[in-house]
């Protein structure tokens, strides 16, 4: 009776983790749909006269190499550029409302789909924290580590659970 109340208290606290993760998920997707609101409403805009007006009343030099470099930037976002980013945030909130409802309902598809969808994005972190060492970026990735270390455990306890149960049958 012991380790059936172990591995019940067991099964609720990784269910807590996976509502956490899964409201987190939600979460970035509300994040996602209003950056991807933002990023079209810059369509037709001059971004780089927008900056700058920006840094101005921010009484930013407009000469700093910062400043310099994000209007240079800014000057290269066309609006068809703008529409496949706004399209490319849209596509990620989807994935994360998707990934984070599953992981509240604690759908046993959405527990696989993290891992790999976690995991498929870690390559990409990892050459940004190469390309460019931020303490953000080195955060973010961290998490993302965690998760999918996690995630890769708790599944494979599931399985093993699955498989003494089967054995025991």
């Amino acid at each position: 009776m012991t380790g059936q109340q172990k591995t019940a208290g067991t099964t609720i606290s990784q269910d807590r983790w996976l509502e956490l993760i899964g409201f987190f998920k939600i979460l970035k997707g509300v994040f996602f749909v209003l950056v991807g609101v933002c990023v079209l409403r810059l369509v037709h805009r001059d971004l780089a006269d927008m900056l700058f007006r920006l840094a101005l009343n921010l009484r930013i030099d407009p000469e700093n190499h910062l400043v310099s470099l994000l209007l240079e930037r800014a000057d290269s976002l066309t609006p068809h550029r703008l529409r496949w980013i706004g399209a490319a945030v849209f596509c990620d909130a989807g994935l994360d409302f998707i990934e984070g409802t599953g992981l509240v309902l604690r759908k046993a598809w959405a527990e696989y789909f993290t891992l790999i969808l976690t995991a498929s994005f870690l390559p990409w972190e990892l050459f940004e924290i190469i390309r460019h060492l931020t303490v953000t970026k080195i955060c973010l990735t961290t998490l993302n580590v965690l998760v999918v270390v996690y995630r890769a455990y708790v599944l494979k306890q599931k399985a093993a659970a699955k498989r003494d149960q089967l054995a025991c049958e």
